[in-house]
């Protein structure tokens, strides 16, 4: 279903950038200057459309923060308003690198607090707020927020699995009522894990959820999946790693690491 239509999309030229981490895509706008209209949904589930607009599975605004770098204001492809998006998390980090807005090393603020991040060659390390509370479901998956909620379930085949169809089951299932949550599925393999995500907002599978891989990652962990606290996850797009400390159950100084690269840039004139 289209939430859009010709007669409630502001016209306007919109420059642009298009970021992507292992490919999870975003539209990354410049809105320092405060310009942008925050409250359109049509707009920004517009620009998203993959067949009508630029594509993307979220747009990410960069605006100015009194106190830190800048401000993380991410939208998903619905056009509403989301929690936090860690890889979109680490492409605002590229692109404030390229704006010239910072060097190397960022501390910026996000819907779920603040987030300090280095480039390092070609890869952006992000850190990731602290998980306190994991729980354990009875059919032995688990949930956690990361930053966003995450149902995180092992299965024997990744690659084959119904991500879409289990994922819409227990994205609106009565459990996870009523803000709903992302779902992971997971594989352990021989040089670590290899995931799938159905986002919400998206509502479908992305090729890559940096949210989702760190609850994995700490899913894994918890349940004794691995005793390793530097995981390599394999995900559609690509490859990320999380580290972490834990201590009593609790876990911290959590990192998320991973390619963040310009794809192009333009002028959105609708």
């Amino acid at each position: 279903m289209k939430f859009f239509s010709e007669s409630n999309i502001q016209k306007m030229k919109i420059n642009f950038h298009k970021y992507q981490g292992t490919g999870n895509d975003f539209i990354m706008i410049d809105n320092r200057l405060s310009w942008f209209p925050l409250d359109n949904v049509a707009l920004i589930n517009a620009m998203c459309d993959r067949r009508f607009g630029i594509g993307a599975d979220g747009l990410i605004l960069l605006e100015n923060d009194p106190e830190h770098d800048f401000k993380m204001t991410y939208y998903n492809s619905d056009g509403n308003q989301s929690t936090m998006c860690g890889n979109g998390g680490r492409c605002i980090v590229q692109f404030a690198h390229d704006l010239g807005v910072i060097e190397n090393e960022t501390t910026f603020s996000a819907i779920d607090g603040l987030h300090h991040a280095k480039i390092i060659e070609n890869e952006v390390s992000l850190q990731m707020i602290d998980v306190e509370k994991i729980d354990l479901n009875q059919d032995g998956s688990v949930f956690l927020n990361t930053g966003s909620p995450h149902h995180v379930q092992i299965v024997d085949d990744v690659v084959a699995f119904p991500i879409y169809d289990f994922g819409k089951k227990v994205r609106y299932s009565e459990q996870y009522a009523p803000g709903g949550t992302n779902v992971n599925v997971v594989e352990k393999t021989d040089n670590g894990f290899k995931m799938r995500t159905y986002e919400r907002g998206v509502e479908n599978e992305t090729l890559s959820c940096g949210t989702g891989a760190t609850a994995v990652a700490i899913a894994m962990y918890h349940l004794k999946e691995t005793n390793n606290t530097s995981i390599p996850l394999l995900v559609s797009g690509g490859k990320l790693t999380v580290s972490f400390e834990e201590k009593n159950s609790c876990f911290y100084n959590i990192y998320l690491k991973g390619a963040a690269q310009f794809v192009f840039q333009g002028i959105w004139n609708q």
